[in-house]
């Protein structure tokens, strides 16, 4: 046992699990931050339409892209934890690949199909769907294997 707690084992898992927790934060606390609390609160307060509707042409890509590197670095961690089968073995590594999936998308669409304001709603609010779901499933561990003197 080394008297650093960097070089400790479970709290190395430790922070796996929290960089876990803190991305999962960044990017569905703020996608649904921006659709269900910034955009109609800039409603609510008396702004123009059309200013909200700049607003929201400039913040909800710019979501899109932090999910995009959020998940991401989830999906690194959760191969560096349970390895590359579990992407498609758990159920929170199948709803990582669809966010970066619809992310991936959503991005292409700005660019080559940039007057799909449907088709990038409805998959700006699939990312907070899949969001939810992925808060919902446990923080991926390392499996650890018994200790043989315990019994």
């Amino acid at each position: 046992m080394s008297k650093f707690a960097t070089s400790d084992r479970t709290a190395a898992r430790d922070s796996a699990a929290s960089a876990w927790v803190l991305l999962q934060t960044l990017w569905v606390g703020g996608i649904w931050t921006l659709h269900f609390l910034v955009l109609p609160g800039l409603a609510s307060v008396g702004l123009a339409s059309l200013l909200i509707e700049e607003v929201a042409r400039t913040l909800v890509p710019q979501m899109v892209g932090i999910t995009l590197g959020a998940a991401l670095l989830q999906a690194v961690l959760l191969v560096r934890q349970r390895g590359v089968s579990a992407l498609w073995r758990a159920r929170s590594g199948q709803l990582l690949l669809a966010v970066l999936v619809v992310s991936l998308a959503f991005m292409v669409s700005l660019v080559s199909w940039p007057q799909a304001p449907r088709w990038q709603l409805f998959s700006y609010l699939l990312l907070a769907f899949f969001g939810v779901l992925l808060v919902l499933q446990p923080v991926p561990r390392k499996a650890v294997a018994a200790d043989p003197q315990v019994g």
